[in-house]
């Protein structure tokens, strides 16, 4: 059977940015992720080191746009700024935001500190074993969380944006307004 040179390169062009995020990554130098909002944009610096699995899957729906339009659902000024659920894309389930995609990577514990500025996988309360696709960055240091979550980046330039989405204001937890994300990997 033969495929053909179109088919071969529609594939290459599907699975090539993801290559070259791992290929970054095996060669020592950590792939970065480009968070852009509305707000301004901040760059992660991915660390399979930590947790590779995480990597792996977060670059994958990052390459497949699947965060493209989800928004950050769940501010704690000074702490914490969660988003990547997929529920979000839809402004009609606000009652449902924070419960799409958990439960699909095993917990990747490590040694390293908690600290403000961390990229953490969210679970599911429920499920102390598996991570989803949701993500938060810590606005402080959170020591407590050691052991019960997994870090697999840090942001590392643009923290001051994450700070302005954390305080863009709440209503019990819930921003005010839509906070639409955009991801990408940066080459």
């Amino acid at each position: 059977m033969s495929f053909g040179k179109p088919l071969l390169v529609a594939v290459l062009a599907v699975f090539a940015p993801w290559a070259s995020a791992e290929k970054s990554s095996d060669e020592g130098t950590p792939p970065q992720v480009l968070v852009e909002t509305e707000l301004g944009s901040f760059t992660v610096k991915l660390l399979p080191q930590l947790a590779k699995d995480h990597v792996r899957a977060f670059l994958r729906r990052v390459n497949a746009g699947d965060y493209d339009r989800t928004t950050f659902h769940r501010l704690i000024p000074g702490e914490v700024i969660q988003g990547g659920d997929p529920i979000t894309k839809d402004p009609k389930r606000t009652a449902d935001y924070g419960r799409g995609a958990v439960s699909e990577v095993h917990i990747e514990h490590s040694d390293h500190p908690f600290a403000r500025g961390s990229v953490v996988a969210a679970r599911c309360p429920t499920d102390s074993d598996h991570d989803g696709t949701q993500f938060f960055v810590l606005l402080e240091d959170a020591p407590v969380l050691k052991g019960r979550y997994t870090i697999f980046g840090e942001v590392v330039s643009g923290m001051e944006v994450a700070d302005a989405i954390g305080a863009a204001g709440t209503d019990l937890g819930r921003p005010r307004r839509r906070i639409e994300i955009r991801l990408r990997v940066l080459p």
